[in-house]
């Protein structure tokens, strides 16, 4: 699976490959730094929990006045960023030699990438954005609960989770991608930096890259499994009546899933990662398409229809609204837009990399179409149904999930929504079973990239590194649950501003791998840039001319007919 030529890069031991079972060594000063980090953060967070999350929050609170205009403008520009790429000849470059082919087939390809990067945020936030913007409308304008205040919601919950947050993903990686399978630089974000600074790459600033990949891949990863955790307590609460909403439960719960997510990583992406995706994906849809079928039909459909053209009409003016001139409206943004991109880069060292790993054979022009824009259309499906089905209920059924959703919370506003609708008991099962095996996919893809980054690059790393990650992922959730007390969310709430803090810092990273990658692309070979039946013609065509000029050459030398045409021994040493 691992390409020899892979092997040759910074960091490796010099000699012949190894064993394919040991492969690279450990990479202790990135293992080390990232480990001591984690262990200093986790311990002052069970220590001091008060003190962690007052600190974060005021960073957080800082980072988002400060830049946030640097997050709106950054954003923007990798969606045009990766469509030039897409749309121009570079599109045509594929990640690997130019005639490598596909590792998967492109439903488990789609499948993987897309539970990995946003799947259990869709099941979190399918129902409870859309309302919470119903019921709380964006920028402080509109009254709440109104059918204009509806097409807002959908608007701006599209905005968060269309081709801005995917473009994020696209570009960090296409680099890694285009860098690890066609440069041969390592399957490090790290390798994505030779074109700028050269062998330093393999040495202190690119370790220290990789250790920041890690810290944010795992403080990401743990607090996603912790809310998951709470928003199975929260089902387990609607089924029993009362029983989920329990620190122990909760627990429970992430080291069950823990288990299943490190027996999975050491299966394999192409066993383990790739059955759970494939599975979740056809489990999703049976779910969308019931409340599809038993819900609002029609309402849906002209949901999904007047959210999209309203999203795509107001694309230009979200992208580059800040709040400059609009205290309320800036403070939203804060809260919500900036928020959601500063989160989102933070889970791009981890999404990035496991994108680039299953993206070997394809060509730019594939992957920006499938990584952006079908992942991007799936959204605006699920969302049109989950919010669609909550808005019937509300706005022409009379349900007050306003009120709902203030009591409950947004872990629990799904199974409520979902009560609504026949065969509710099954349904709420469906959506557990939906968030724990989302989040499995998702935490397995990070323990996997972890062990990556530890091993220096190394396609299938240890089980030893993929387990003690996976391990980690569950104390680090635990231990800051458990530091919450009866308020379950604010030790986590505490690591979640710490991973976005971290992933403020990232986004300069982001910005240097895409001059690198622009950089690097520039020296391609005209021929790679043309499309494969073009460029195989042209390569025909440029071997029949040298065999052209051969045969001139050698008639001038005196060779005889036969040695021309190649059925003699070859012209004669003179």
């Amino acid at each position: 699976m691992t390409d020899v030529a892979s092997h040759e890069t910074e960091g490796s031991p010099p000699g012949p490959p190894q064993d394919q079972k040991a492969g690279r060594p450990v990479d202790r000063t990135v293992f080390g730094v990232a480990a001591v980090a984690v262990t200093a953060f986790v311990l002052w967070g069970a220590i001091d929990p008060t003190a962690m999350g007052e600190t974060t929050d005021s960073t957080l609170t800082w980072l988002e006045k400060s830049f946030g205009w640097l997050f709106v403008l950054t954003t923007a520009l990798f969606v045009l960023f990766s469509a030039y790429l897409a749309l121009s000849r570079y599109g045509n470059i594929r990640l690997g030699p130019d005639d490598s082919t596909p590792e998967f087939s492109t439903f488990s390809w789609v499948s993987m990438m897309f539970a990995t990067g946003m799947g259990i945020g869709l099941i979190f936030w399918g129902v409870a954005e859309p309302l919470t913007h119903l019921n709380t409308p964006p920028l402080g304008e509109g009254e709440p609960g109104t059918p204009e205040t509806a097409r807002v919601a959908m608007e701006y919950t599209f905005f968060h989770w269309g081709l801005h947050p995917w473009s994020i993903y696209a570009v960090i990686g296409l680099a890694i991608a285009y860098f690890a399978y066609r440069k041969q630089a390592g399957n490090l974000i790290s390798g994505a930096f030779r074109p700028l600074i050269g062998d330093a790459a393999g040495r202190a600033p690119g370790k220290a890259i990789d250790s920041v990949a890690i810290i944010a891949t795992l403080f990401g990863s743990a607090t996603s499994l912790g809310l998951g955790a709470l928003q199975i307590t929260g089902g387990l609460d609607n089924i029993f009546d009362g029983s989920g909403k329990s620190v122990v439960l909760a627990l429970a719960v992430i080291w069950v899933l823990t288990a299943c997510f490190v027996l999975s990583a050491v299966t394999g992406i192409e066993k383990g990662v790739q059955f759970l995706s494939n599975a979740n994906a056809v489990g999703a849809v049976i779910l969308v398409l019931f409340l599809f079928v038993v819900g609002p039909t029609v309402f849906i459909l002209s949901t999904f229809t007047e959210g999209v053209g309203a999203y795509l009409t107001q694309l230009p003016t979200m992208s580059g609204r800040t709040g400059a001139f609009d205290d309320a409206a800036s403070s939203w943004l804060n809260d919500w837009t900036i928020f959601y991109w500063a989160w989102w880069v933070s889970w791009t060292p981890f999404v990035g990399m496991f994108i680039a790993r299953i993206s070997k054979g394809r060509t730019i022009r594939q992957f920006v179409g499938y990584v952006i824009v079908v992942p991007s259309l799936v959204s605006f499906v699920w969302f049109s149904i989950m919010g669609g089905a909550a808005f019937d209920l509300q706005l022409n059924k009379g349900v007050d999930l306003g009120k709902a959703l203030e009591d409950e919370g947004t872990e629990s506003i799904l199974f409520t929504v979902l009560g609504e609708y026949p065969l509710a008991s099954i349904t709420v099962v469906l959506a557990i079973v939906l968030i724990a095996v989302f989040f499995i996919t998702g935490a397995d893809s990070a323990s996997i990239v972890m062990g990556m980054l530890s091993q220096h690059g190394e396609e299938e790393p240890r089980r030893n590194l993929v387990i003690f990650w996976g391990v980690a992922q569950g104390a680090v959730a635990s231990v800051l649950l458990w530091s919450g007390g009866d308020n379950l969310r604010s030790g986590l709430q505490a690591l979640q501003n710490l991973v976005i803090i971290v992933g403020g810092a990232f986004m300069l990273v982001i910005i240097a791998m895409c001059v690198s990658l622009m950089k690097s692309l520039r020296a391609e070979p005209y021929e790679s840039t043309l499309p494969s039946r073009v460029r195989k013609a042209v390569l025909y065509v440029q071997d029949r001319n040298q065999e052209s000029q051969h045969a001139v050459a050698l008639t001038a030398l005196g060779a005889d007919h036969e040695e021309v045409n190649g059925r003699g021994e070859g012209p004669t040493s003179r």
